[in-house]
């Protein structure tokens, strides 16, 4: 059995191991596969059977091309890279990695914010650069630092990391509010559920942990950021296409919003005429949330785990029916 991996390299940079498919068959690993040249994906997929994919896109014309492909695994939680109607009419099985970077991404969330609050890295940059030892006084410091404690943390998608994040913002002393699509029960979760534009409208943070679907591309744009509070903050590790980056630098620049703390973009790797580059206290990091070595070695292993499982005749975390 042939097995490839399409773009192995940010899952596994060399500190893990792909023994656990190269136990199952004949393995072929790229480090990376260009996303935009169809017949590179068509040559190096060949007359593999399992595809192993994490961004590289795997079309309808590449299943029409590679008729060997029985079994797709995606090396993330999104799976909008294959054309999973395509891969159901031919009987292929297209199986994701979901809950791996539960804790890992909610707590990344928070790290985005403790920075904004307390910009902690610029600080530990002024220090090294000799900006303390020449201090007049005992402490500076260049940003208004800011308390958490008291102040509403407002989560819109409030599935597993939605509910980590909540929990973590609560040990802070913050108020947690939450809205989703389905209502919950006073009581039934730690947060209140409240409607999106009560949310908007009282949160002093906005965390975004909801799926790129449809109805959520471009959620929070011109109209939604006129109806948060002036001096919000908002936090974005989640998918890059939920904001409206040019309305979201614009609030940013305006001072609307006080900041931003974004782990995703629109278009990645980040393209450098991007509007949030060049916006007032905005704080991008390169999507990473997902990337400590625990949360890719889970990925990994449940990754490996979903292959057995097909295999074996009983497939998991599938997504295409």
């Amino acid at each position: 059995m042939k097995i490839v991996v399409l773009d192995g390299f940010c899952l596994n940079p060399g500190d893990l191991s792909w023994q656990a498919f190269a136990d199952i068959g004949d393995l072929t690993v790229y480090d990376r596969t260009p996303l935009d040249d169809a017949e590179e994906i068509i040559r190096r997929i060949g007359d593999s059977e399992i595809v192993l994919t994490n961004k590289t896109p795997i079309s309808r014309t590449t299943l029409d091309r590679c008729p060997a492909v029985r079994y797709t695994g995606v090396l993330a939680t999104g799976y909008n890279v294959v054309d999973t109607a395509a891969a159901r009419e031919r009987g292929i099985p297209v199986c994701n990695v979901p809950a791996y970077g539960t804790q890992a991404v909610a707590q990344f969330a928070i790290a985005l914010l403790l920075e904004i609050c307390g910009h902690a890295g610029h600080h530990n940059q002024a220090v090294h650069s000799g900006r303390w030892s020449e201090c007049p006084d005992y402490c500076f410091w260049d940003y208004p630092l800011m308390e958490l404690a008291g102040k509403t943390m407002g989560i819109i998608g409030y599935g597993s990391i939605g509910q980590a994040v909540g929990r973590i913002a609560a040990a802070l002393g913050m108020e947690v509010i939450a809205s989703g699509p389905h209502p919950w029960s006073e009581g039934e979760r730690p947060a209140r559920y409240v409607p999106l534009e009560e949310l908007l409208g009282s949160s002093d943070v906005v965390s975004l942990h909801c799926p790129l679907l449809p109805e959520t591309k471009g959620l929070i744009n011109r109209e939604t950021i006129a109806k948060m509070k002036d001096g919000a903050i908002l936090l974005n590790n989640s998918r890059g296409p939920l904001l409206v980056e040019r309305d979201v630098a614009d609030a940013l620049n305006s001072g609307k919003l006080y900041a931003a703390g974004v782990d995703v973009a629109d278009v990645e790797p980040l393209p450098a005429d991007s509007p949030l580059l060049k916006a007032k206290n905005c704080v991008i990091t390169p999507h990473i949330s997902w990337a400590p070595l625990e949360a890719r070695r889970r990925l990994m292993e449940i990754a490996a785990a979903n292959l057995r499982a097909f295999l074996d005749g009983r497939p998991v975390n599938v997504v295409n029916g």
